[in-house]
């Protein structure tokens, strides 16, 4: 019998313009979902009457609501696992909030709708009343620990290990629908394929090596796996942060640079020189109040996001992604003359011959 598993939400794989590089490419599938690097990400814990799910029950036509609301016994454990990241270092933080409309990332626990969390910057496409992560089982029973942390790697871009090209796993295919259609989880086949068998785009991975270890490898029981032999009577991940996974997203997020970003003054162009997943921060501080755009100019590809500062620390305001497009980045936002504004730009790659630059006017 296996164990109670993760249940990403099945969705299309990002559709880019035809006729690009391998290397542009490449570069957009490694870090569509990512965050840039110094985003505060800011998390809240349903707790209303009205926050639930409505559930039809078979056969009768009537309905009924299921709570998302978790006792504080489950909060807390999915609080000391935002912490146990934090405490890698990271360059984005997590800050709880009890107000949804400030949370980049909304938890539920809805009890047997499975354990699940969008990935990465996915969260910004869910409305603000509803859930971006679920726990669906009881996160203080032993064992069940990992699952918080499991699902906070997703809500930072990571996705399932077994699914690595590079992992080399031989499944029973069958077993393996089998097993997942059975107790605790009753997938689907489509489900199980999409959370289990498929194999994801090399470029979509944590590394070019299988990390058994990792926190996002789901355990498995016994005659599912065929080869590599020695997981033959089951594979059993320890349920913890392994040190593949701390390198992978200390390479994504490393550590901030404490000193002040430098200013990006309307109408002057700030030349990037950017290597191919590196970053560039500016601040803004408006002479005057009114509606500005910022945006880049160059032959590339880039994420661009603006915050705003409040309670000293960034929100999101507003952000753009250009990747496998032929134009640039722009937004337009009001900005307030005596509050402090910071554009971040994370560039894919660029693929033309010209320098890429950003500017506010």
């Amino acid at each position: 019998m296996t164990g109670r598993y993760c249940s990403l939400a099945q969705q299309s794989a990002p559709a880019f313009a035809a006729g690009l590089t391998a290397e542009r490419r490449s570069a957009l599938i490694s870090g569509n979902r990512m965050w840039v690097n110094g985003t505060v990400l800011h998390y809240c814990f349903f707790d209303g009457d009205s926050d639930a799910s409505v559930i039809p029950v078979p056969g009768t036509g009537a309905v009924r609501r299921v709570s998302w609301v978790g006792a504080k016994e489950q909060r807390d454990v999915v609080r000391e696992c935002f912490q146990e990241w934090r405490d890698l270092g990271l360059g984005v933080s997590f800050v709880e909030v009890a107000d949804r409309t400030e949370a980049e990332v909304r938890i539920g626990f809805q009890l047997g709708d499975g354990s699940w969390s969008t990935v990465g910057r996915d969260a910004l496409q869910v409305g603000v009343n509803d859930r971006t992560m679920n726990f669906g089982w009881d996160l203080t029973a032993p064992g069940e620990r990992g699952t918080a942390l499991h699902e906070i790697g997703h809500a930072l871009g990571m996705l399932h290990e077994h699914q690595s090209p590079f992992a080399g796993i031989h499944w029973d295919d069958e077993a393996v629908y089998t097993d997942l259609a059975g107790s605790p989880n009753f997938w689907s086949r489509d489900k199980t394929f999409f959370n289990i068998l498929r194999k994801l785009d090399p470029d979509e991975v944590n590394g070019s090596v299988w990390d058994p270890q990792s926190i996002m490898e789901y355990p498995f029981s016994g005659g599912l796996i065929l080869e590599p032999e020695q997981f033959r009577a089951g594979l059993n991940p320890p349920g913890s942060l392994s040190p593949a996974d701390k390198e992978f997203v200390l390479r994504w997020y490393p550590p901030a640079d404490p000193p002040q970003p430098p200013a990006l003054v309307p109408f002057r162009s700030a030349p990037l020189g950017l290597g191919p997943g590196e970053q560039a921060d500016f601040v803004i501080d408006p002479p005057e109040t009114r509606e500005y755009t910022v945006g880049t100019f160059g032959d590339s590809d880039t994420v661009v996001v603006v915050f705003e500062e409040r309670d000293e620390e960034p929100r999101y305001l507003a952000g753009r992604d250009d990747g496998g497009t032929p134009h640039n980045a722009t937004i337009r936002a009001r900005l307030v003359k005596g509050r402090r504004y910071y554009v971040r730009v994370r560039l894919y790659s660029a693929w033309g011959p010209g320098q890429t630059a950003v500017m506010c006017w």
